[in-house]
């Protein structure tokens, strides 16, 4: 317990420093200088946007910040981490913070706000999005809009997203955007900076991210958001979802600045099969696993920022370090990786990226936790398979166990009735209730032996 005061006493000492410094202009980078030499010897990378601002190499995704429960039971983001971690993040040069209304049942601009509204407005990015998911009239999304800019005590967003389009299809986003006039509105806060950059993230199949590109000469779109990483550069789940190579390509042409998200695909590749971790590790014995799905972002020119959704201080930590000692893959490296994205393309893992936009199940059911405790242990290579297996009574012991400690036994699987609402949030456009039957019936045999 002392260690955590010292350090938080550290860290808060440190953050009451930077604004001081900051206010000169000389940490965060925008626009200002580089930043200063961390202690630990480093320098964040930075990336030049077209209009000369610098931002980090490294985002913070605002997505999975740590949750505790109130002295009413209620799940809260655990405000004090979060300020520990952006104080960490900030003192170590990371500038562009990425939120939704959407994020953390609503809560997750609310916290960034309370976090960053300790430093000066000009030394960071705030990245927010329209997230009119649900309810699509002009007078819902216009509140979305001013409770964004109330909930981050801001008066200008420096990069603003049309959140998801391409789920849906050219109908979603004509409903969501045009039809109620909001890409004129947006279009006119832009013109009048309260919105410094205006684009889109993207799911969904290639047509309509054509046709989304297709807009740029009347939108003129200032830079797009895509998932990318080594396993989804040539292996993403088509048609459903467009392979990463085809969409930076396509970017690169037009030269649109690309914010990066999903770099380890909810965290899948920081914890691969054993076996690749092992060649991985063979060739890197001192670097992490998602290392080199962050060096593999960061080797493309045309990437702005690499957004990474760090719940704790220890992943934080390590992608500080990253890209503050940033060495680019060769093309060697990335022929290796392809090698690798090939052999974990072969996994049955469900392609679930923990986002939580399935969320709230109406039936309960915890839907990422349940995927997660599954594909770790296809990652891990502790997956019950067959009653001939060497070790199989041991595996499906482990499994079972380990599943009614994450699960509770009224959110698992075998109570999906199928519903469907679910998947039609998925940005992965997971068949969820069909996943979920099938982990649900490999349950049962697993319970009743007969695997």
């Amino acid at each position: 317990m002392g260690n955590e005061i010292n350090r938080r006493d550290f860290l808060k000492a440190a953050g009451a420093g930077i604004v001081g410094a900051a206010g000169l202009g000389s940490l965060a980078g925008c626009g200002n200088g580089p930043a200063k030499e961390n202690a630990e010897g480093g320098r964040m990378e930075y990336r030049i946007a077209p209009d000369g601002g610098k931002v980090s190499l490294l985002g913070y995704g605002c997505m999975r910040w740590p949750m505790i429960k109130d002295s009413e039971g209620k799940d809260v983001i655990d405000q004090e981490a979060v300020n520990e971690m952006v104080d960490y993040a900030y003192s170590h040069g990371v500038n562009y913070y990425d939120t939704s209304p959407a994020y953390l049942q609503g809560q997750s601009e609310a916290a960034a706000g309370t976090a960053l509204s300790r430093y000066p407005r000009n030394t960071y990015y705030i990245a927010t999005k329209m997230s009119n998911f649900n309810v699509w009239t002009r007078e819902a999304s216009l509140k979305i809009y001013h409770d964004s800019m109330e909930q981050l005590r801001t008066d200008y967003f420096d990069y603003y997203l049309l959140h998801a389009i391409g789920s849906g299809g050219v109908k979603a986003f004509e409903d969501r955007y045009v039809n109620n006039g909001m890409m004129d509105f947006m279009l006119k806060e832009r013109e009048a900076g309260r919105i410094r950059h205006l684009g889109f993230s993207f799911h969904g199949k290639q047509d309509a991210f054509d046709h989304f590109l297709s807009l740029h000469d009347k939108y003129h779109w200032d830079f797009v958001q895509i998932e990318m990483n080594y396993l989804d550069w040539e292996h993403a789940k088509v048609p459903r979802n467009v392979n990463a190579d085809y969409l930076y390509e396509e970017l690169d042409k037009r030269e649109l600045p690309i914010v990066v998200m999903e770099p380890l695909l909810g965290g899948r590749l920081a914890s691969v099969p054993e076996r690749l971790a092992e060649m991985m590790k063979e060739r890197e014995p001192e670097k992490s696993i998602a290392s080199w799905a962050f060096r593999f972002c960061g080797s493309y020119p045309r990437i702005l920022t690499v957004l990474s959704g760090m719940a704790s201080m220890d992943p934080l930590i390590e992608n500080v370090e990253t890209y503050s000692h940033f060495q680019p893959l060769t093309d060697e490296e990335k022929d290796f990786l392809k090698v690798i994205a090939g052999l974990m393309a072969d996994y049955p893992t469900v392609g679930c990226t923990d986002c939580k936009y399935c969320m709230p199940c109406p039936y309960g059911i915890d839907i990422p936790g349940i995927f997660k405790h599954y594909n770790t242990h296809v990652n891990e290579g502790t997956i019950a398979q067959s009653s001939e297996q060497l070790g199989f009574a041991r595996l499906k012991r482990k499994y079972l166990t380990t599943y009614d400690k994450a699960i509770e036994t009224v959110r698992q699987a075998d109570h999906c009735i199928g519903c469907g609402q679910c998947e039609t949030h998925c940005p992965q456009s997971i068949q969820i209730p069909h996943e979920l039957h099938r982990i649900a019936a490999y349950i049962e045999k697993l319970k009743r032996g007969t695997l």
